[in-house]
């Protein structure tokens, strides 16, 4: 039996969907891998808990129970106040160690290389400590025992089919396009339905598919930052502010409340239908897209044919579609859930796994 120990940094929506997975999964990896999961340390964004010995199932419930309410780790008996990642990492780490990031902050960076520096391994949900600087990202991947796959696309495994079923078949990409965002995904296709963009917005937001602030998610710099590792992988040293991102708002609606912002959102129907009805024209649809060609990236509204691959997605889901020498005629094209933190903690227990071997 493997024994491997697990540092968490975050138990927000997505760090409680892994933790809950772990505990679901324990009695089977230990027959099917031969593999046992101890976490030793979780933090959350002011507190942090941490036993050498490991957590048992009810201490982790009692956090994920304590988190869901609103408070913090601690509130409950096992945490303390304290939120300093890498005095974690030096405390809790063993031979047998893998990090997991499913934090939104790019505060995690040094606490990340400390581990890789010992030989932990590590894997992320986080996209900001692979999308500052390039001279980062290669610190951090070049050990080899960094995975990311939740990054891109959630669980939908991007990342691996590029990196080890196209890169290491020597298939040069000629080019990558994708629908990285499942809340921009349900606006364009809501769009093609002949609804309002205020009111999908407005769905979107009681749906819970955006952040607070919608322009978070309909600024695009969440697909940007995705393409942008999607190109990193590729070996292309881009930085962020070299891909061209495309706001789906005018940027006179960027300051100002919340409520302002949805109260201003109708002004926008308009413009939106005469670009639906643009594209019908020529039998095409929207998608927001990230398009990756010649060592260059961008993201944006996209006229795509209704046939294609994009055209015919739907809802919340994500896809990425792969061109490359092998794959001439027609792309290799991976679909599947977008939106949700279990599909996003499903690709982090499979990059656990993948590390753990």
């Amino acid at each position: 039996m493997k024994t491997i120990n697990l540092i968490q940094f975050g138990l927000g929506g997505v760090g409680r969907a892994v933790v809950q997975r772990v505990l679901a999964a324990r009695d089977e990896f230990e027959w099917r891998y031969g593999l046992q999961l101890i976490y030793t340390a979780i933090s959350d964004s002011r507190s942090a808990a941490i036993d050498l010995d490991g957590f048992s199932h009810a201490q982790l419930q009692a956090m994920v129970e304590a988190k869901t309410a609103g408070g913090f780790l601690d509130d409950t008996e096992f945490g303390y106040q304290s939120h300093d990642l890498t005095a974690i990492v030096d405390i809790a780490g063993t031979d047998e160690t893998i990090v997991i990031d499913v934090t939104a902050t790019d505060k995690t960076s040094d606490a990340l290389l400390l581990a890789l520096q010992r030989g932990y391994g590590a894997a992320l949900a986080n996209k900001k400590p692979l999308t500052g600087p390039f001279s980062l990202f290669r610190q951090l991947t070049s050990t080899g025992r960094l995975r990311y796959e939740s990054t891109v696309g959630a669980g939908v495994p991007v990342i691996a089919t590029l990196r080890e079923s196209i890169l290491a078949s020597f298939d040069p990409v000629q080019r990558i396009q994708g629908c990285f965002s499942g809340t921009l995904g349900f606006l364009t296709t809501g769009l093609e339905e002949g609804k309002d963009f205020s009111e999908l917005v407005a769905k979107a937001r009681t749906l819970g598919y955006t952040e607070p602030d919608p322009r978070d998610d309909l600024g695009g710099m969440d697909v940007a930052r995705k393409a942008l590792i999607l190109a990193r992988t590729l070996g292309w040293p881009l930085e962020l502010s070299q891909i061209p991102v495309e706001s789906l708002f005018p940027p006179e609606m960027a300051t100002g409340s919340v409520d302002d912002f949805m109260a201003g959102l109708p002004t926008l129907d308009e413009p939106y239908r005469l670009r639906v009805a643009a594209a019908q024209e020529q039998r095409k649809t929207l998608r927001y897209v990230a398009s990756l060609a010649a060592g260059q990236a961008e993201v944006g509204l996209q006229e795509v044919a209704r046939a294609s691959a994009l055209g015919q997605l739907r809802g919340s889901d994500n896809l990425a579609a792969f061109h490359t020498s092998v794959y001439n005629q027609t792309p290799l094209v991976l679909q599947g859930r977008g939106a949700g933190v279990h599909g996003t903690a499903a690709g982090v227990l499979a990059d656990i796994v993948a590390l753990a071997d």
